[in-house]
């Protein structure tokens, strides 16, 4: 994030939190076991402050788009005497409650804004708080801190929003930008006016400080830096040692694993076959091992191959097929490896008439290239398993 106001222009953009993964049937893919090992990373280091961010605060960071929202982390995890853990970011400030907050949260995003409320408010200041939206010097800075009253005419201001809860209002590009990232779920409620010191204007929030200038517009300060600053904290980078360099790829998951290959073994389980008709493809497995794929020429129009889980229920070496389906008469004598899987005569064979595989081409029998139909004949037995689908 700079001071050029292009955080509006990122703001609503994401990263890539998750990516869409098809799973090929191609050898090589990641296996049980590595996708099961695989965990993503609790510790991240970047390299552009020589800060990490860790576990909770990571979390948080990430799950609030990171980088565009609070910038990066710039000292490191510092207790305070109260247990708390706190950890300075360009801007903002993450913090870590062992007792957890009213609502029982550990993670709390530090008051920020407060920090920088001027240490004292003169009582003549207060006497003369007779309009905080005409801020012009120093001094008049900390008036922009005194409340103003739900009465007074700024509040009632159609062109101001009057926040009750701290007694400030927001107007021009403040709201503007104030709305557009979310008000009180990103900077929270403003805690001052409007001020002007030079040609820059400011108002502080509880989470956040903005600016306006006339060459930039209005754009977030880096409020975390300056407190840095303001309490001496050490913000010297640190080496990375073996943390892993931030990138969002750390978070993607592996594919999941996809079925390995492997050669049949006798009773090394199922042995059964998946026919997808949409891509006239088929799988021939043993468990969770692919053994063999390839394409096959299914029922054509009007003799559609039929989808469902059947099961084999005769078997011959070679047979004549012939008869009439549908006002067609056929006769093909010595078709090998048969193996029927319905009662209406549906079987799986060898084909030595076409090599047209991966097109339709039969009365609803599943065709394959003859040394596949082999293969699968010498490992399949009555009662093996065919899931026919789209």
């Amino acid at each position: 994030m700079s001071v050029s106001g292009s955080f509006l222009g990122r703001f609503g953009t994401l990263f890539a939190a998750l990516a869409m993964v098809l799973m090929s049937v191609a050898p090589g893919l990641a296996t049980t076991a590595a996708a099961e090992e695989w965990s993503a990373p609790r510790t991240v280091y970047f390299q552009e402050t020589g800060h990490s961010l860790d576990q909770m605060f990571l979390d948080a960071w990430r799950s609030n788009n990171g980088w565009n929202t609070y910038g990066l982390p710039i000292t490191p995890e510092i207790t305070l005497d109260n247990g708390h853990v706190v950890q300075y970011l360009q801007y903002a400030r993450f913090e870590y409650w062992p007792e957890g907050d009213a609502n029982g949260n550990n993670f709390v995003l530090g008051r920020v804004g407060q920090d920088l409320k001027p240490s004292v408010l003169q009582r003549s200041m207060i006497a003369s708080n007779t309009n905080p939206g005409s801020i012009t010097t120093v001094t008049e800075q900390m008036k922009a801190w005194l409340p103003v009253s739900a009465n007074s005419d700024l509040a009632k201001n159609p062109d101001h929003t009057y926040v009750e809860a701290t007694d400030h209002t927001v107007f021009g590009g403040f709201r503007d930008f104030w709305w557009a990232t979310g008000d009180v779920n990103y900077l929270g409620n403003p805690l001052s006016q409007e001020y002007t010191i030079g040609d820059a204007t400011y108002q502080v929030f509880e989470y956040g400080q903005l600016k306006w200038t006339a060459e930039n517009g209005v754009h977030m300060v880096p409020v975390g830096s300056i407190l840095a600053d303001k309490y001496n904290l050490d913000t010297a980078a640190i080496g990375q040692g073996t943390v892993p360099t931030y990138d969002e790829a750390l978070f993607i998951p592996p594919p999941p694993p996809g079925p390995t290959y492997g050669e049949y073994v006798p009773g090394g389980g199922e042995v059964w076959v998946d026919i997808n008709l949409s891509y006239e493809y088929m799988t021939v497995y043993q468990g969770d091992n692919i053994l063999r794929e390839l394409y096959i020429s299914s029922g054509r129009t009007g003799f559609e191959t039929p989808p469902g889980t059947f099961y084999v229920n005769r078997m011959l070496e070679s047979q004549t097929m012939e008869g009439v389906i549908g006002g067609e008469s056929y006769h093909v004598p010595d078709v090998p490896w048969v193996m029927y899987f319905t009662n209406e005569g549906h079987a799986i064979h060898g084909t030595y008439w076409h090599s047209n595989f991966g097109t339709p081409m039969s009365h609803g029998c599943i065709n394959m290239p003859m040394d596949a139909a082999e293969y699968l004949y010498s490992i399949a037995f009555i009662g093996m398993r065919v899931e026919i689908h789209f």
